[in-house]
């Protein structure tokens, strides 16, 4: 029982979500396609609980690297505004593995848990040219229920975002570098597992954690709430070994916001492609489904 508590916090703050709006107004009456630009601005005072749900295709060089692995994310992003355009954000990223392929002394197995919880403190600000820039400091922690899903050390690292609201929706760019704190954990990183936030660390496993990662993003509206959207993740491990530094995706997909009486719920779903991908084991399809009712901020 007592691997299924987090997936069980999830599942709870997914129907406090959903409910929330039975004491409140719709976003102040607004459709679906009014919400559904206004959730395209990465700085919008809306708040929002995020459940990616992610399917991830493996392969590599190394034995029976065709490997699934499945992710149950949560996300909930509540913006502080702090005057008009800025706003203030602290977003914390819980991944629930259920099924993640780990290369243990007998080849691959499959391990479940609490994942590496990561999260990011930062300001955004909106500027009359219609730019928006976000900086902050992004942190990485080795809270995984299961050792072999543990990180070789808790990072710490700065965060900037850059962005433009268009005609069409928006477009933008994250980055973020982490460096490690603390000691490295005394895994052998040739028997744990690859995590998309460290795919392939260097062979002796003595070197401190240096990632520099983050994300790509474009939104383009359509009508009737329909949205074309993409938000891949990418990552340079600049510990890694040659042929395993690089992880980055092309990716498309759509979303639309669908209201249920008063509470507005955005669906999306993305396929993502790997162009490069660490030669030893890496992804290289991920399709990532998202459910994020859209709820009133709490001040």
């Amino acid at each position: 029982m007592k691997k299924l508590k987090p997936l069980g916090l999830i599942l709870f703050s997914f129907i406090i979500s959903l409910t929330a709006y039975s004491q409140s107004e719709n976003a102040e009456g607004k459709s679906s396609a009014d919400l559904a630009k206004q959730l395209a601005n990465p700085n919008a005072t809306l708040g929002q609980m995020l459940f990616p749900i992610d399917y991830i295709r493996y392969n590599g060089e190394v034995d029976n690297a065709a490997q699934n692995g499945y992710v149950l994310n949560f996300q909930p992003s509540l913006p502080f505004p702090i005057s008009e355009g800025i706003n203030l954000y602290l977003r914390p990223l819980i991944p629930i593995y259920l099924s993640q392929p780990v290369i243990g002394d007998n080849g691959f197995e499959s391990k479940g848990g609490l994942g590496n919880i990561s999260a990011d403190l930062a300001i955004g600000k909106t500027w009359p040219s219609k730019w928006i820039t976000l900086v902050g400091v992004f942190a990485g922690f080795r809270t995984a229920s299961n050792e072999a899903l543990k990180s070789r050390q808790n990072t710490l690292g700065p965060e900037m975002m850059i962005a433009k609201l268009t005609n069409f929706g928006a477009v933008g760019f994250i980055a973020s570098h982490a460096f490690g704190v603390g000691n490295l954990s005394d895994a052998d990183p040739s028997t744990t597992t690859i995590l998309p936030d460290d795919f392939w660390v260097a062979s002796d496993g003595t070197a401190n954690t240096s990632v520099t990662a983050g994300q790509y993003f474009y939104t383009i509206n359509l009508s009737n709430g329909w949205q074309i959207n993409a938000t891949p993740t990418y990552a340079y491990n600049h510990r890694a070994e040659s042929g395993n530094k690089l992880t980055l995706p092309l990716g498309t997909g759509f979303q639309k916001v669908v209201l249920f009486g008063k509470v507005p719920v955005r669906f999306g779903a993305q396929y993502w492609y790997y162009i490069a991908s660490p030669d030893t084991f890496g992804p290289q399809h991920h399709f990532r489904v998202t459910v994020a009712p859209v709820i009133p901020l709490p001040w």
